[in-house]
């Protein structure tokens, strides 16, 4: 025979009320049913945890030890299922978030925003990251969602687009290339690039475009963070190859950006989680925020 929560609570109830009547009644049982429950928990212990006699039942020198051990264990029990309860309710939880640089920076605090309005208990941990490790992150358990893109299927993770970016070319000011309304990479190829380091979606992004078109990428400047990339650009040290929603593009209105026309210069910006894996309730709080919020700010 094993214990049972009732059990607990019933002995535990008699030794705060001091009466097998009034904790019958704070627990709206009969006396009768509280009296089953408290035997079946003694002859499960093999102990005495009352005395009994014809003026009422007192608890045994064992019975005291116990209630404030199973009174701790209640304790604690009840606030587990609280905080389940609160978490279910999406009023609390902790949500690992991998994401990708330039949307972390752009297009994720307006979201944010709105799941803090919505949810103000939920914390969000971003750890942002370029493309293959956003994936990995999912997978490996370190981010329950991730923002980025993928160069193909996999097996072990769940994607949904959320957006699509495109690649703009970045001049400096005063650049005579500014006359074009658009800069195919035949005409970029022709001048000094400033793109992000190989190990960012953008730059396969820009590879694969000019590869499609039969030209070599040589960048003159190779930089890892999108503001340095930028800032080589205002310096006239050439024309960048970056997402048209990089914050750092928004903050330099001197610069000017021309579209590529060149299908490969597009990327779908995807939701990702890992397979198979049920997200918590915090997560799918998230989750919809980035729905609602998100496809509104790109377009813009």
């Amino acid at each position: 025979m094993s214990i049972s929560l009732r059990q607990l609570r019933a002995f535990a109830a008699a030794v705060e009320a001091g009466s097998f009547g009034r904790a019958a009644a704070r627990l709206h049982l009969s006396q009768p049913a509280l009296t089953v429950q408290i035997r079946g928990l003694e002859e499960t212990l093999g102990l005495a945890l009352f005395d009994r006699s014809a003026r009422g039942a007192r608890p045994t020198e064992a019975g005291r030890a116990l209630a404030q051990s199973f009174g701790r264990v209640l304790e604690e029990l009840d606030q587990l299922v609280a905080g389940a309860r609160e978490q279910a309710a999406r009023r609390s939880g902790t949500v690992h978030l991998a994401v990708l640089p330039s949307v972390a920076a752009t297009l994720l605090p307006p979201a944010l925003a709105r799941l803090r309005e919505a949810h103000p208990a939920i914390r969000v941990l971003v750890r942002d990251a370029v493309a293959r490790r956003v994936g990995e992150m999912v997978k490996g358990g370190e981010a329950e969602l991730g923002i980025g893109i993928l160069s193909g299927p996999d097996a072990e993770l769940e994607a949904e687009m959320l957006f699509e970016d495109e690649l703009v070319a970045v001049l400096p000011p005063g650049h005579p290339l500014a006359r074009r309304r658009t800069l195919p990479p035949h005409i970029l190829a022709q001048e000094p690039l400033v793109l992000t380091d190989p190990g960012s979606s953008v730059r396969a992004l820009a590879e694969r475009a000019f590869a499609e078109a039969g030209l070599a990428l040589r960048p003159a400047y190779e930089a890892t963070y999108m503001s340095t990339a930028v800032a080589l650009v205002r310096a006239g040290l050439g024309i960048g190859v970056l997402p048209a929603t990089a914050l750092d593009l928004r903050l330099a209105p001197a610069l000017e950006t021309r579209p590529i026309p060149a299908a490969a210069m597009r990327r779908r910006i995807l939701m990702l989680s890992r397979r198979g894996s049920s997200l918590s309730p915090a997560a799918e709080a998230l989750a919809e925020v980035l729905r609602a919020t998100v496809p509104v700010h790109a377009e813009g």
